[in-house]
């Protein structure tokens, strides 16, 4: 996901369309699509006017305003000598979603920044809407908060070790979560790089100092993507602790490994902790 590549010209896409074949991908990643220089394919993908939700822009709809975001956005990855680290990507019916960590020129050196794409499509794989979610503290050491882009819709059909894991999210069972990982696996913090817990030890530091607001985070859980080995579950952030906070939008990754536990778990957002990490 996202980009439909019969769309693309052949010597702009020549090198991504091979990656696409060699790797099975039905679609054009999103950024390999945003850099090839051609705009009008990706306003062609869409199913209607385009209609997309960019973390720092809000929200973009129409062809020329679409455009106009692409060619902006397009130079100032060039302008930072861009790089493009391919994590996941997942295309099921009605929704796909794809991982990657930009990797640009910062004033003190590279940086690395998580970076989450959703798209609601349809059969022919044309777009309905593009959701963009990643942290602004590789960018600015600070949180830049983000309002909902989805309701919260009644009754999601989760993976069971997902609900696992949200059940003890909530509650703030720091043990429960781990029970929820495989012993080799990894929860991901939006900032990336460093911010990676991996194995019981310190995957229960991280979410015991997440739960020192006195109590678990709250989730309001909007849409989900499974393709039976890795979902995304859009949410908004409602509680954390013993705090309350205005509805933050964010995506979660959670990979099941071979035991049917998690293997990861990735998150984009951008809430501020109330509270002081240890």
């Amino acid at each position: 996901m996202p980009w439909i590549p019969e769309l693309f010209t052949a010597p702009a896409l020549e090198h991504v369309l091979e990656n696409q074949r060699r790797n099975g991908l039905p679609t054009v990643p999103y950024f390999d699509g945003l850099l090839a220089g051609e705009p009008q394919p990706l306003v062609e993908s869409f199913a209607g006017e385009p209609r997309l939700h960019d973390p720092l822009r809000g929200r973009v709809e129409g062809a020329r305003a679409f455009t106009a975001y692409v060619e902006r956005t397009r130079a100032w990855l060039l302008e930072r000598n861009v790089s493009v680290e391919n994590v996941e990507h997942v295309a099921v019916d009605g929704r796909g979603f794809g991982e990657v960590v930009l990797h640009f020129d910062g004033k003190s050196g590279r940086i690395a920044l998580p970076y989450a794409v959703v798209a609601d499509r349809r059969p022919d794989w044309s777009i309905e809407e593009l959701r963009l979610y990643r942290s602004s503290w590789p960018l600015t050491g600070g949180h830049a908060n983000r309002s909902p882009v989805l309701q919260p819709y009644g009754d999601l059909p989760e993976p069971p070790v997902v609900a696992e894991y949200q059940r003890a999210l909530a509650a703030g069972d720091s043990d429960a979560v781990v029970a929820a990982f495989e012993p080799n696996g990894y929860a991901r913090e939006p900032a990336g790089g460093e911010y990676t817990h991996r194995g019981p030890d310190a995957l229960r530091d991280f979410y015991e100092g997440l739960f020192a607001n006195g109590g678990g985070i709250s989730l309001e859980h909007c849409a989900i993507a499974d393709d039976g080995r890795a979902c995304a579950l859009e949410y908004n952030v409602v509680r954390w602790g013993r705090t309350p906070l205005a509805p933050q939008a964010g995506v979660a990754v959670y990979v099941r490994g071979r035991s049917g536990r998690l293997a990861a778990a990735r998150i984009y957002d951008d809430v501020e902790p109330p509270l002081t990490r240890r």
